[in-house]
């Protein structure tokens, strides 16, 4: 039987680990930390449940179809609640706009704040469609191994402008500031700047609109524990707790994986999920290929970090949705201090997360769970003492959600603590503490992307969010199947 190492317990080293070993290749999955799940870790505080994200499940086939693979279903291990609205956008001007997929309740919304825009909203909705159909169903799951393979794609993107941003093409359809800014906070989401993210990723909009947006009760962690559930079940070996410290070579062929416990074993191919520079740098270190490939790493864009500040509050708020975006007062100029200048701004927009809404049992009865995320520089750009700085910075969120939405909330709080950009550098070994790997701009998309297989090391592959497609969860769980597909290819 040939064997596969998977390095890496996130949610592209799980799916790819599933696809794997439900074809018969006797796989083993190695997680450094004491849970698996990667940037979708859980904390359990006072009695409530802190998810450390992503907190948005879109695309649930992509998901169902790991299990169908094996002949179960993922209501074995899994439960999903639909989240509805998707989000409420709240703007500093008292602007309310809930965004789903309920078609009139969206009209409505939009007839409601900006009534010129809803023939363009129908036009930016068959752009969306039509990438969607190009870029995710059609190019999302396919590795791009040479250059041929993106010269084939070019007409395609040319067709849809893909050079353009997201930000420029909604600004095309819409001429409401609020519904441009509407329509293209979402490549925030998977490390992507407006203004500057390809238009390609429009196609988001679209995948919500099919697929919905759903929560995991108890947590998205659950997810995590499911598919690693799936795993076992299939005859897969995990191993937590064991930091990948090396992965050998011989010749251009990966040959073993080494951990920090001294644990070493032989495979015929190798897999990491872990960051793209920790990868090359640090497991490949000594060696010609892991020394290049850093140096090229580090010429290229790493998406920026986040500020997150998770908080237990006593009683419940059944008027604050899911999730709510509220944005800053300024939107271009705090996207540029962000990713261009690497400034802390004193202005700043928060993404709060408030599952016990959807899911009371993420806190104790009468109580709630709340996260507030503030997307913020990569440690290469805002070299800062975060130890000094996030407590100040914590209070400041946190005194900005009691502005706006719940007036008494220092009296309330139970329990809260923060997760800065040095967190993310130290738990995950991210590059700069990166919260997305690298930045989802077109020249760092598809073949300009990390491969899903090494152009030198022939038995040694990529999945996750520095691979094609990208971060979120589709976009690791897609490049799990491109990259699944080439082992198996190989292996046979």
């Amino acid at each position: 039987m040939k064997r596969a190492c998977v390095i890496g317990a996130g949610f592209g080293g799980l799916a790819l680990a599933i696809r794997l070993q439900s074809a018969g290749i006797d796989t083993t999955l190695v997680e450094a930390r004491d849970k698996v799940g990667g940037r979708a870790y859980v904390w359990e505080r006072d009695g409530f449940t802190f998810d450390a994200g992503p907190t948005v499940v879109t695309d649930p086939d992509c998901l169902r179809e790991l299990w169908a693979l094996s002949g179960s279903q993922i209501e074995t291990d899994v439960t999903l609640i639909p989240v509805m609205p998707f989000y409420r956008l709240n703007w500093p001007d008292g602007t309310l706009f809930d965004y789903s997929n309920d078609e009139a309740a969206l009209r409505r919304e939009i007839a409601r704040i900006a009534p010129d825009d809803i023939a363009g909203y129908d036009a930016f909705l068959d752009y969306a469609a039509a990438v969607y159909r190009e870029g995710y169903l059609r190019l999302g799951h396919k590795a791009f191994l040479d250059f041929a393979s993106m010269i084939k794609a070019a007409p395609a993107l040319a067709r849809y402008q893909a050079w353009r941003s997201v930000y420029a093409t909604v600004s095309h359809y819409v001429k409401s500031e609020h519904m441009r800014q509407a329509l293209s906070f979402h490549c925030l989401l998977v490390g992507g700047n407006p203004m500057t993210t390809s238009a390609i990723y429009a196609l988001i909009h679209k995948l919500e609109k099919d697929g919905g947006v759903w929560w995991v009760k108890g947590g998205t962690n659950r997810l995590a524990t499911g598919m690693a559930a799936l795993f076992q079940r299939l005859g897969g070996t995990l191993r937590l707790s064991d930091p990948v410290a090396r992965i050998h070579t011989l010749g251009d062929q990966v040959s073993e994986v080494e951990c920090a416990s001294g644990w070493r074993e032989r495979f015929h191919a190798v897999a990491s999920n872990g960051d793209i520079m920790h990868t090359y740098r640090t497991l490949l270190g000594d060696t010609p290929r892991g020394a290049q490939m850093a140096k090229t790493l580090a010429r290229k864009r790493f998406s920026p970090s986040l500020f997150v500040v998770h908080f237990g509050l006593q009683g419940t708020w059944p008027g604050i949705p899911h999730h709510t975006i509220l944005f800053g007062p300024r939107y271009k100029g705090l996207l540029e201090d962000i990713f261009d200048h690497g400034v802390l701004p004193r202005d700043f927009s928060i993404y709060l997360h408030h599952p016990t809404v959807t899911d009371p049992s993420m806190a104790p009865a009468g109580m709630s769970t709340f996260y507030a995320l503030v997307p913020v520089a990569n440690l290469g750009k805002l070299p800062i003492d975060w130890a000094e700085v996030g407590p100040v910075l914590e209070q400041r969120v946190i005194d900005e959600v009691g502005r706006r939405l719940i007036p008494d909330i220092s009296d309330r709080i139970v329990t809260r603590f923060h997760y800065a950009p040095t967190d993310f550098e130290a738990d995950y070994s991210a590059w700069k503490g990166n919260a997305f790997s690298l930045e989802p701009l077109l020249t760092q998309s598809a073949w300009f992307r990390g491969h899903n297989r090494d152009d030198k090391l022939k038995n040694l592959y990529l999945v996750g969010a520095g691979t094609h497609p990208g971060a979120g969860i589709p976009g690791v769980v897609g490049s799990a199947k491109a990259t699944a597909g080439l082992m198996l290819d190989d292996l046979a």
